[in-house]
């Protein structure tokens, strides 16, 4: 379960906050989108969320987010790894770059997590059997088409079994095909009970996905209800600009 409260967070030498007063939960098993402009703080939004602002990247945070009731203040960053994992929009930029093959990159979170090496093992499989690209163990990452390069982007961090996937914008650059790919993983994820939280421009993803979605604007959570309402609300009316 991901919970957050009365949170804002303003980054390093920002005037104000980029996120202000958001209080949100996320149940187990639940998949939660979130829309909003491209300034809306959505990214943002993500990155306090997955415990990386302001651990990471520095400024300011009030109010608390948490874990599976765990204050993401008072984990280490390995034991945060546990409990929530994030993928970007652009999967190269979670790539390591010192793996020969998609088993090594997907491997490679357990593995300097420092758990047995049985375990990374059975992790690793366990991952790239969740997204069906058990095909793919032995490719280079480098040799990935955009589709499934976000697959093992997402096959790496579930290898550590986070409670909560959070993933921003992750059909941003796919063609319908891929989007398929990334869909059916998403779907298989939820089944096996882990949390989501997505933001994405592209409704009908987060039709397929969401049991909520969230409207941000200004920085600020304006709407949040269950997903059919919320995007019938948003959609133009009759004649008007798509």
């Amino acid at each position: 379960m991901l919970e957050l409260r009365g949170v804002s967070y303003r980054y390093p030498g920002a005037a104000r906050p980029s996120i202000e007063g958001i209080s949100l939960a996320i149940a187990s098993g639940e998949v939660v989108g979130l829309t909003g402009a491209n300034d809306a703080g959505k990214s943002t939004l993500c990155l306090v969320a997955a415990g990386l602002a302001p651990a990471s990247i520095g400024g300011e945070l009030t109010g608390d987010v948490l874990v599976d009731g765990a204050s993401v203040r008072a984990l280490r960053p390995n034991e945060l790894a546990g409990h929530a994992g994030i993928v970007f929009q652009d999967p190269g930029t979670q790539r390591s770059g010192v793996t020969g093959s998609v088993f090594e990159e997907v491997a490679f979170g357990p593995v300097n997590l420092g758990w047995p090496v049985a375990e990374s093992v059975a992790a690793t499989r366990q991952a790239l059997r969740a997204l069906g690209i058990e095909d793919l163990a032995e490719r280079h990452p480098a040799r990935l088409s955009g589709g499934q390069a976000h697959l093992v982007a997402i096959a790496s961090i579930l290898a550590m079994r986070p409670g909560v996937l959070i993933l921003d914008e992750p059909t941003a650059q796919l063609d319908p095909e891929a989007t398929g790919q990334v869909i059916g993983a998403l779907k298989a994820i939820v089944a096996g009970g882990t949390s989501i939280l997505i933001a994405e421009h592209r409704t009908d993803v987060l039709a397929i996905l969401c049991t909520r979605v969230a409207t941000l604007k200004g920085g600020r959570v304006v709407a949040d209800g269950p997903t059919v309402r919320m995007l019938a609300d948003a959609a133009p009316a009759d004649g008007a600009p798509q």
